[in-house]
């Protein structure tokens, strides 16, 4: 509409420039009278005029005052045989100078043919140019079903190479060879070698997926197309498998090259699951995509690269042989990695000279890779606001507190003794994880209030850890009953406050029960199929394959969880009150506590043994 406006609008200052064109070349320089041929008979006649201009039909008269009339005759009929007709004595023409002009084809043209073409051609472009919208509008229709693919074409001054991508060490190596199969595929094609068609990589959100494949496609200086797997799918049958095809057959002209498909999961679910059978759309598009991988050749130098962070939904006929042969694993970064992650991030931010990214990385044990960009991100928006021209360690532990958990909400009022709770809630969680072998160390403790937490304990493990054993689980289940505790230890009776504190530990404990098989009356087994339902919704749902009997004796096993972890948290802080008393006073007065001056208090952390 907006567009339609702005053309009539176009339209109508064209028409009046062209009229103001016409009014000057039609306007004599010498203003001038019409009049009728008897008034020029009776002029003559009297001998008031001394020229008379004929050019086609139109007489124009100069009298001998210097005025002009004009007046016209029939086109056929010559001067002097109207003049003779009408009377006038030869005698009186012979003073005047008569001169006979041809009209010219521009003056007949703006005289004569302008006045009826003009609105003729104004109408004629303004429904040409309403219908070439009309046709643009169905030429974008007609293209509903191309791809819309984003083509990334690698350059030396901005590609990303293995060097932007810190960590994933393993997932790097696996992938040199495709850079190498795509840089030097002669090679292999000679010793009868066939790279795999399909790469996909899995890990968690947030680990560099999408990240690792612009990296092959840097490092191998090949175009990439880039493409989610929610844009094939639309309102429409059939259109996700057409751009399917459009996109793979941009990839077929421009090969070598590769194809990145982000987030596969969209659309490379199981098939058979939903609503719509065979007619469903997403499954359409799947079969579209199985049937062009298949359909490559060795030759053809196109590697497809997919991404997802749910290998358990995906159909079995993508993971197949020949499909994607190859997975790449992405882990969450461990200590070192984090560390460089954080170096790479940190190229074009000031830092303190005070900074320390080892202990920054030390802290943020399970962030991921987009994690550690925010902390790095967030650290130095803080600065910013406070006028500081480079970051400091207390901006980076401030932002990752507020990543984990919330801003900041200094403004809110408690009561004192809301605070006084708050402080030996948090007190037990320190002093239940410090006195705790198998527990993670404490670094630090606030009463300050944060996102939707009143309070909140830090810890840290002092290395990465991948596997667990019971007691540790066990000390954790302790530490999350710590604060529900000490306020019935204390206050004898407990609030609201240590609500998720239960849950987490109740959730914990089923999960020894019923995923660990760490139960030591159940055995070693697994209880009950999870599955994951997409109808109205995304629901967990829970297969039991286990009689009603033995759910009452897991929950007996999970009751008796808690109980273990409850008596251990009991024990410490009744050991441990002086302790307690300690951290809650200086809690009180500072609010925040570090390591170093909870140490202080508590003394060093007993070695597991």
């Amino acid at each position: 509409m907006k567009k339609l406006i702005r053309n009539f609008l176009l339209f109508l200052a064209i028409f009046f420039i062209i009229a103001a064109i016409f009014s000057a070349f039609s306007s004599n320089s010498v203003n001038s009278e019409t009049v009728g041929i008897e008034t020029l008979v009776s002029g003559i006649n009297q001998a008031n005029v001394s020229e008379i201009i004929v050019s086609g039909d139109k007489i124009t008269a100069t009298l001998k005052d210097g005025k002009q009339e004009v007046t016209r005759k029939e086109p056929t009929e010559s001067l002097t045989t109207l003049l003779s007709n009408l009377g006038v004595d030869p005698a009186k023409l012979a003073d005047i100078k008569i001169s006979i002009k041809d009209e010219s084809g521009w003056d007949y043209f703006l005289v004569n043919i302008l006045p009826f073409l003009l609105p003729l051609i104004i109408i004629g472009a303004f429904f040409f140019f309403m219908m070439r919208g009309v046709q643009g509008s169905n030429s974008r229709a007609m293209s509903f079903g191309q791809s819309t693919a984003k083509d990334f074409k690698p350059d030396d001054k901005n590609r990303t190479t293995f060097k932007d991508v810190a960590g994933a060490k393993e997932a790097k190596e696996e992938l040199k060879e495709i850079v190498e199969f795509l840089r030097f595929p002669k090679k292999f094609h000679e010793l009868g070698a066939k790279i795999p068609r399909g790469v996909l990589l899995l890990g968690s959100p947030g680990t560099g997926k999408t990240l690792l494949a612009r990296s092959v496609a840097g490092e191998a200086q090949v175009p990439f197309f880039h493409m989610s797997g929610s844009e094939f799918v639309e309102m429409f049958v059939g259109v996700g498998a057409s751009r399917v095809r459009s996109l793979f057959e941009k990839a077929k002209k421009s090969a070598p090259c590769i194809v990145f498909i982000d987030e596969i999961d969209a659309v490379g679910r199981r098939r058979g699951s939903g609503l719509g059978g065979s007619h469903d759309e997403r499954e359409q598009t799947l079969n579209q995509i199985l049937v062009e991988m298949d359909g490559f050749e060795a030759t053809q130098n196109i590697i497809v690269i997919a991404a997802t962070n749910r290998p358990d939904v995906l159909d079995p006929a993508l993971l197949r042989p020949g499909r994607f042969d190859r997975r790449v694993m992405i882990d969450l970064p461990d200590l070192k990695d984090r560390e460089d992650i954080l170096l790479v991030h940190a190229r074009k931010k000031p830092l303190g000279a005070n900074v320390e990214l080892k202990k920054i990385a030390e802290r943020t044990s399970g962030f991921s890779g987009a994690d550690l960009a925010n902390i790095l991100n967030e650290a130095a928006i803080l600065a910013a606001r406070q006028g500081k021209k480079e970051i400091v360690n207390e901006d980076l532990f401030e932002a990752i507190e507020k990543v984990m958990i919330g801003p900041e909400r200094k403004s809110r009022i408690i009561t004192d003794k809301e605070k006084k709770i708050t402080a030996y809630h948090e007190a037990g969680h320190a002093l239940v994880a410090h006195f705790l072998p198998d527990a993670d160390p404490v670094h630090k403790i606030s009463i300050i209030s944060r996102g939707s937490a009143g309070g909140y304990t830090l810890k840290a493990p002092l290395e990465d850890r991948h596997m667990h054993a019971k007691s540790e689980f066990i000390s954790e289940i302790a530490v999350l009953l710590a604060g529900h505790t000490v306020e019935k230890e204390i206050f004898s009776e407990v609030t609201t406050g240590a609500t998720s504190d239960l849950r987490r530990a109740t959730s914990l404990a089923r999960s020894l029960v019923t995923d660990y098989g760490m139960s030591d009356h159940l055995g070693p087994r697994t209880y009950g199929q999870k599955e994951e339902m997409i109808f109205l919704g995304r629901e967990i749902h829970e297969q039991r394959d286990y009689s009603e009997k033995v759910a009452e004796k897991i929950d007996e096993e999970i009751s008796g969880f808690i109980k273990q972890g409850f008596d251990k948290a009991e024990k410490i802080i009744r050991d441990k009150k002086q302790e307690l008393e300690a951290i809650v006073a200086a809690l009180l007065e500072k609010e925040t506590l570090e390591k170093d001056e909870f140490d202080k208090i508590v003394g060093p952390k007993p070695a597991n043994v």
